[in-house]
């Protein structure tokens, strides 16, 4: 990404602020940063599949915030081409207009900064297990698709289904 250049996913702003109006018909995917990346960076079949899984999808604007950071770092010390950060850039994108994008409103902070059933556990990560509670939806109706231990443990406790 050139300097200057918006983010990917920054042109299409479809954020919101938590909670977000329940989808009874469709399953609500919450998808986190690291199975994005492991999807996009590394071509993870199963992160692949459970995300293009039909269903709503939803993701933290911390997500794309996240991911294009890690395909910057990855590009500055080399372990990405320039072609791959295009195509890693791209897929960003894509995901982007096809996700609901919740911003990262007081309300998650407040809750990102309360306990959680499995500690410790990282700000970030905090901060998308707070945006998905704040969806509005029991856990057990969200599935939430992840490649990160902490927030496993602790979406797994909450009572999410994992993918």
């Amino acid at each position: 990404m050139a300097t200057g250049e918006a983010p990917a996913g920054a042109s299409k702003t479809h954020t919101r602020s938590a909670p977000v109006a329940a989808n009874a018909t469709r399953e609500t995917r919450y998808i986190e940063s690291s199975a994005l990346l492991a999807a996009l960076l590394e071509g993870d079949p199963a992160a692949r599949k459970a995300i293009r899984a039909p269903g709503r999808r939803v993701t933290s604007a911390l997500t794309l915030a996240e991911a294009n950071r890690a395909v910057i770092r990855a590009r500055t010390t080399g372990r990405l081409s320039a072609a791959v950060e295009r195509d890693a850039i791209r897929g960003l994108q894509t995901f982007a207009r096809r996700c609901e994008i919740v911003a990262v409103s007081e309300e998650v902070l407040i809750r990102a900064g309360r306990p959680f059933p499995v500690e410790p556990i990282r700000t970030l990560d905090a901060i998308h297990i707070a945006t998905a509670e704040l969806l509005g939806e029991p856990p057990p109706l969200v599935t939430f698709i992840t490649r990160d231990r902490r927030v496993a443990e602790n979406a797994r406790a909450l009572g999410y289904t994992l993918a």
